[in-house]
């Protein structure tokens, strides 16, 4: 599938644009363009993010994204790990108060089940 179009499908399912929240939600790190394999994490930390690449994803979607507030200077451990998601051309999409909030799929409907 397309990245643009999985992306297109998200935001829509998801109803990212609706839902504000404390940084961008949606498409934080754009990678290739097609994308097979998907592999879901909490966070996009360092260690999650190599969890991703070993299992060969294209995308990496997380509840909680990279972006928070100000913007970040990309050096240290977080130019780090955005480095390795561009060097490895890794898609991260992140859901956090948009996935929080779906009656469907979104984490308060399936503790509530």
């Amino acid at each position: 599938m397309k990245r643009a179009e999985l992306v297109q499908y998200l935001d829509a399912y998801l109803r990212i644009h609706e839902i504000k929240d404390y940084g961008p939600q949606g498409l934080q790190v754009e990678g290739r363009d097609e994308v097979r394999t998907i592999v879901g994490m909490v966070d996009a930390h360092l260690p999650n993010v190599e969890a991703a690449l070993h299992a060969r994803a294209d995308l990496l979607l997380v509840h909680h994204g990279i972006f928070w507030g100000p913007p970040k200077r990309l050096a240290g451990s977080f130019g780090l790990l955005v480095r390795t998601m561009i060097e490895a051309d890794l898609n991260l999409y992140a859901a956090h108060l948009a996935l929080d909030a779906h009656p469907a799929v979104g984490n308060n409907a399936e503790l509530a089940r």
